[in-house]
């Protein structure tokens, strides 16, 4: 499959420039097109918990973009894992959650995990999909969190600088580990500007997913 069309399905306007420019730079081939439902963590952050309302617009919105010709479908909000879950066993085309390629890459490093998230209400979801993976390894990890909400604030605001900041410091704080994970695609940029440690693995969802699907796809 040399040109196949990605549809990715955004709950925030802030991630759609990390993965297409991620696209760009990995796999140029791919077709790439965007969906947007800003009001998904709008509604989250309000309900406190996935409703069932909420799945079921996931899969609403993933049924439209099989319909519209998808090969494959890329979630990029990872505080929805269940919802996307049940839009992925609703069609037969591949749907990848945000997080998954990316958290295999962690645990392959190693058990201690460090985690970083902007939009907080994503940190319980992505915790629990780490412990999840990690049991189907028959792994015991470690797995130490921080939430830095301003720097969501200030790349709404536009200083994409201070973002990247805000989260280079907060991965000092979490320190020694086998894999640094940022959590959500808005967060990319800032790997460049994190402080390197030995034996400690920098992952990014952008890159993780797309070489999954690349090789998914191509398979």
């Amino acid at each position: 499959m040399s040109s196949p069309r990605i549809a990715l399905i955004h709950a925030t306007p802030v991630a759609i420039d990390p993965i297409v420019r991620t696209f760009k730079q990995l796999w140029p081939e791919a077709r790439t097109t965007n969906l947007l439902d800003d009001s998904l963590a709008e509604d989250l952050a309000a309900e406190g918990k996935l409703t069932d309302r909420m799945i079921e617009r996931f899969v609403t919105l993933a049924r439209y973009a099989r319909d519209c010709g998808a090969d494959a479908i890329l979630f990029t909000c990872s505080a929805f894992g269940p919802a996307i879950e049940t839009a992925r066993r609703a069609l037969t085309i591949p749907v990848l959650k945000p997080n998954e390629a990316m958290l295999e890459e962690a645990l392959a490093a190693g058990p201690r995990i460090g985690l970083i998230a902007t939009f907080e209400p994503s940190i319980p979801a992505l915790v629990a999909e780490l412990e999840e993976t990690a049991r189907r390894r028959n792994m015991k990890i470690e797995v130490e969190t921080r939430a830095v909400p301003l720097a969501l604030l200030a790349l709404h605001d536009g200083r994409a600088e201070e973002h990247d900041r805000m989260i280079a410091a907060a991965a000092e704080e979490v320190g020694d580990c086998d894999a640094l994970i940022l959590g959500q695609f808005s967060m990319a940029s800032a790997a460049e500007v994190i402080a390197p440690r030995p034996g400690r693995k920098v992952l990014t969802s952008p890159v993780s997913a797309v070489l999954q699907l690349q090789r998914m796809l191509n398979a």
